[in-house]
């Protein structure tokens, strides 16, 4: 299991799929990386040497890409931009409400969470209905 950029990424995998286990890389990004440090894409990622591991870190590091903790900071300070400013998209992130202008009548459970059901509370003091 080989470490790249303090990520552990799978041995039994394929490199240019195993790339994408570093956050901020996704498929077109672990290509063009791959292509820039001179590496079969089809390589099992247990079988690369040291000196393959080095021009990968060393292509990411060069190709100025933002990944890990330095991109999940600017995530998250954008957010904390769009809520400081009172803005409509950064009133649903805060609230945990769909961003992205979708129904919420119904449907939306991945955003909303589970169903909260609310039930009728009856009023102990109520006067039993004579008729």
């Amino acid at each position: 299991m080989p470490r790249i950029l303090g990520v552990d990424i799978p041995g039994e995998k394929r490199i240019d799929i195993a790339l994408r286990y570093i956050y901020g890389i996704g498929p077109v990004n672990a290509r063009e990386v791959l292509a820039r440090a001179e590496i079969d894409p089809a390589l099992r990622a247990k079988t690369l040497t040291e000196q393959q591991v080095s021009q990968i870190v060393h292509a990411i590091q060069e190709g100025k890409y933002v990944i890990e903790g330095d991109l999940r900071r600017e995530i998250g300070l954008n957010l904390k931009r769009l809520q400081a400013i009172k803005s409509y998209r950064g009133y649903r992130h805060l609230r945990g409400l769909p961003v992205r202008g979708q129904r919420t009548g119904t449907n939306a459970r991945t955003r909303k969470g589970p169903r909260k059901t609310v039930g009728v509370q009856r009023n102990p003091n109520a006067k039993a209905g004579t008729h």
